[in-house]
């Protein structure tokens, strides 16, 4: 419906007035939003029997990769969320998602739109006449061209009134959308910073590699040495030169393979932090011997920590408020409209009461058939929000089982890594006893082989404990949320 009516008479103020509390006290059609249930354990069942190096409050002090305290590595994590790509493109999308919500907001109020328009027409009158007369606004005597010159200018407004709360329920999924975009960003930061961690220590490990195949190497050398010089004295056999040249050879060619490892970590390092591969270069340092971990808590604490856990959360919200939208297209919208229009022949006398044209009134439109599909766009709302609840609970689930897992592997890998150390220090022992036998005649250099394979085979696998334990540590902190917490949401 429309109508035409006095600006400022009362029936238009008591319209308006009627219509905007209309607007603030309408209903929101749809279903308000409740958080879907997830069933919690109390307590891990991982836990029992191991315990944690760090105090509770480990993940209140600050970067959660501080606790490894090694300086080069904080240098590094630092340049992350600045420079890594992955993260940048992570935050425009954040951006993208608040810019949608404030153009949903828009929708709150009028549309305002000015127009002007100056239009000049010629007609011809046919044959002149001997008395010259004018038409005001116009050019040329009767009888021959009159050129007349039209001057417009208009203002329009138009104000769709959020009646049924559809407005409200777009604005409403948009803003929790933006929330899951911050969620997923911070899970794109702690996935770039964990990622980063586990290759500083993988790449550590090999540096620590290369320190015990240099080793290895002079003690191969060492015995070369001794064989060589029993041969001379015709107390050791052709055969055991080369076996002992063979065993040189071979970790000196492990020594220089070592190398290849470590420069595709240093080159995924460089990447991570934003550089290019040939502006980072790594001092060699030895892998610590504390790893150090933190408490898991308890089940319930980690929906709140678990960044992946509020974005799918935030996305079961927005698929909520989508159902409000499309069962407001059921009802019929009403939008207010006004213009005011000014049109004369004379561009300094325009803007006058005998020129203006102006109305007001409101308009009903509604929908009467269209083949059920706003069923049909129900139906996939609510479908889609069906699929995004089994999506968060599946979230939670997967992210139970992370943190179940790291706790397993750390609990099993620090019984381990007791055993490898004992192991190591007997092979050693093994070793330079074997040794000091073949110098003396009473063992033969296949023993000798035997002793230096078992030292070795137990120092790479006590270094890969080490290694494994310093990237559970990292996995478990990534899998308890790196510190964050849905209260960072905005």
């Amino acid at each position: 419906m429309s109508g035409c009516v006095g600006s400022g008479t009362p029936l238009s103020r008591g319209l308006v007035l009627a219509l905007t509390a209309l607007v603030v006290t309408g209903c929101a059609v749809g279903p308000n939003y409740k958080r879907p249930v997830v069933p919690t354990a109390a307590s891990y069942k991982e836990v029992d029997g191991w315990k944690p190096s760090q105090p509770a409050d480990a993940l209140t002090r600050g970067p959660w990769w501080q606790m490894f305290n090694d300086d080069v590595l904080n240098q590094l994590e630092s340049q992350v969320v600045v420079s890594n790509e992955n993260v940048k493109a992570a935050a425009q999308a954040v951006d993208e998602a608040r810019a949608l919500v404030r153009e949903a907001e828009g929708s709150f109020f009028p549309s305002i739109s000015v127009s002007g328009s100056r239009e000049r027409s010629v007609e011809n009158l046919g044959s002149s006449s001997t008395f010259g007369t004018t038409v005001p606004g116009s050019s040329g005597s009767l009888g021959g061209p009159l050129t007349q010159t039209l001057n417009t200018v208009s203002a329009t407004a138009n104000w769709s009134l959020d009646i049924w709360g559809e407005t409200r329920r777009t604005v409403e999924s948009e803003k929790a959308s933006a929330q899951a975009s911050a969620a997923a960003l911070a899970t794109t930061e702690l996935t770039a910073q964990a990622d980063l961690a586990t290759d500083y220590f993988e790449l550590r490990s090999q540096d620590q590699l290369q320190f015990l195949l240099t080793d290895i190497v002079a003690a191969d050398q060492k015995a070369l040495n001794i064989t060589q010089a029993r041969y001379k004295d015709g107390v050791a056999y052709k055969a055991d030169i080369l076996s002992a040249q063979t065993e040189l050879l071979s970790a000196e060619a492990q020594e220089v393979n070592a190398q290849i490892e470590r420069s595709t970590l240093e080159h995924a390092i460089a990447v991570l932090i934003g550089k290019q591969p040939s502006e980072l270069s790594l001092k060699p340092a030895m892998l610590a011997s504390v790893i150090p971990t933190v408490p898991p808590g308890v089940p319930s604490d980690l929906l709140q920590r678990r960044p992946d856990i509020a974005q799918a959360e935030r996305e079961v919200a927005a698929a909520n408020a989508q159902i409000g939208v499309a069962i407001a297209a059921f009802f019929p919208s009403l939008t207010l409209s006004a213009s005011d229009e000014y049109e004369g022949t004379t561009l300094s006398k325009l803007i006058r009461a005998s020129n203006q044209i102006w109305s007001f009134g409101p308009s009903l439109a509604e929908t009467v058939f269209n083949g059920g599909a706003r069923l049909a766009q129900v139906a996939q709302a609510r479908a889609s929000y069906r699929e995004s609840v089994a999506n968060y609970r599946q979230t939670v689930l997967s992210d139970f089982e992370q943190v179940e897992d790291q706790l397993v592997t750390l609990r099993v890998l620090e019984k381990q890594a007791v055993l490898e150390d004992q192991l190591v220090k007997a092979s050693r022992e093994d070793e330079s006893l074997t040794l000091e036998q073949y110098k003396a005649g009473t063992e033969p250099y296949s023993s000798v082989i035997t002793a230096q394979t078992t030292r070795l085979d137990a120092e790479e696998t006590a270094l890969t404990v080490q290694l494994d334990r310093f990237t559970a540590s990292i996995a478990l902190m990534e899998a308890l949320g790196g510190g964050w917490n849905t209260s960072l949401l905005r």
